[in-house]
């Protein structure tokens, strides 16, 4: 059996996504993903790739995905479906781009400065 293979990433997370032809089964380490996501925008975020080139019946898809939050673990899954996506067909990707799915988000969390609470966080001035 053919299948595709795609990795994402966001923040800490890093999520293993394997494409195989199918009827649309979804699985997230093994637990279905609405169980697995407790907001309905996790889960349209991760999946929207999917949905944008419309192939969300033609492939089951498993995700292995470790680290980070939620939030970021939907990021990481939605960069590796759309990555995967392009093996499938390199037709995808001039739609999978303008909508913004094949770039990695950069943000992370910036490192706490020594003299401070918090990354920008100052601790209270005293005149006197």
């Amino acid at each position: 059996m053919k299948q595709y293979i795609g990795v994402g990433r966001r923040k800490r997370a890093t999520a293993r996504c394997y494409l195989r032809p199918g009827n649309g089964r979804i699985k997230i380490n093994h637990r279905d993903p609405g169980e697995y996501f407790n907001l309905r925008r996790q889960f349209e975020h991760a999946f929207e790739p999917l949905e944008t080139v419309g192939v969300s019946d033609k492939y089951d898809l498993l995700v292995n995905v470790h680290g980070g939050g939620i939030t970021g673990q939907a990021g990481a899954i939605r960069l590796g479906i759309a990555r995967a996506l392009i093996t499938v067909d390199p037709e995808f990707r001039p739609l999978l781009k303008s909508e913004g799915m094949l770039r990695r988000d950069p943000r992370i969390v910036e490192r706490k400065k020594y003299g401070q609470p918090k990354a920008r966080k100052r601790f209270q001035f005293s005149k006197r």
